[in-house]
């Protein structure tokens, strides 16, 4: 979907119910004002969220896996934006410390085995009053097709998703809303805002029925999340090998 079908996702996206009408609003009616913000966008897919950055002023740093993602955003947006291709669950090497005022991860992270490194680089690249904000899907929704029963265990669901009209099988990661906080604890993180997303009023016109149901049903879950105090730069390397905490949740 993220590759053969990258362009076909990119057109499904610019508009359908849960992407264009659910997701995108509810993550960015939480940021803060982003003029002069230099924001880094990790799995930017084909740039929708570039696209609003950038009419914001801000500066974007843009990277994803897929290769064929960072060529439409260059397709799209040219020398405005800095995009590069690169697995974030290896860390951050090709950016600084203190670097960014804000990092966004949209519906990303539940394709990462393990998040830590990941959130420890997070860290380390924010500015001391930065911001990170990420989406995911909510965990009573992915618990409802769990194929162990056991909802704090963290396991990989594999589903057959027919977003661009091709239908592939996509497998993620889902873990409870303990193992989360206990992620973000474990990262010298904070939360500072939960919300569990809220449909456009658009949705409401174009799927009346979609609308109801996702105004009175969870599907996503989105994190506001700021560092703790400045003893907190550490590279990647510096973890290799260390475990959530989340390791110690029932299971």
């Amino acid at each position: 979907m993220y590759t053969r079908h990258a362009h076909d996702y990119d057109r499904a996206i610019s508009d359908n119910i849960y992407n264009a009408h659910l997701e995108r609003p509810s993550m960015l009616s939480m940021l803060p004002d982003l003029r002069g913000k230099r924001i880094l966008d990790l799995g930017c897919g084909p740039g929708a969220y570039v696209e609003h950055l950038l009419k914001a002023d801000a500066t974007v740093t843009a990277v994803d896996r897929s290769t064929e993602m960072i060529g439409i955003i260059n397709e799209k947006f040219g020398d405005s934006v800095t995009a590069y291709t690169a697995d974030i669950s290896q860390g951050l090497p090709l950016e600084e410390d203190n670097s960014f005022d804000l990092v966004i991860c949209p519906l990303t992270v539940h394709y990462i085995e393990d998040v830590l490194p990941l959130f420890r680089e997070v860290n380390r690249v924010l500015k001391p009053d930065g911001g990170f904000y990420f989406s995911t899907h909510h965990p009573l929704v992915d618990f409802e097709v769990s194929p162990s029963g056991n909802y704090f265990m963290c396991e990989v669901i594999t589903e057959e998703w027919d977003t661009t009209g091709h239908p592939v099988t996509v497998s993620f990661y889902r873990r409870s809303l303990t193992e989360w906080f206990d992620v973000i604890s474990a990262a010298n993180l904070h939360v500072t805002r939960l919300f569990e997303g809220q449909p456009s009023a658009e949705m409401e016109s174009i799927e009346p029925e979609a609308f109801r149901r996702l105004s009175r049903n969870p599907n996503f879950i989105f994190f506001a999340c700021k560092p703790n105090g400045r003893d907190r730069n550490c590279r990647i390397g510096d973890v290799a090998g260390e475990q959530a905490q989340s390791a110690q949740s029932p299971r």
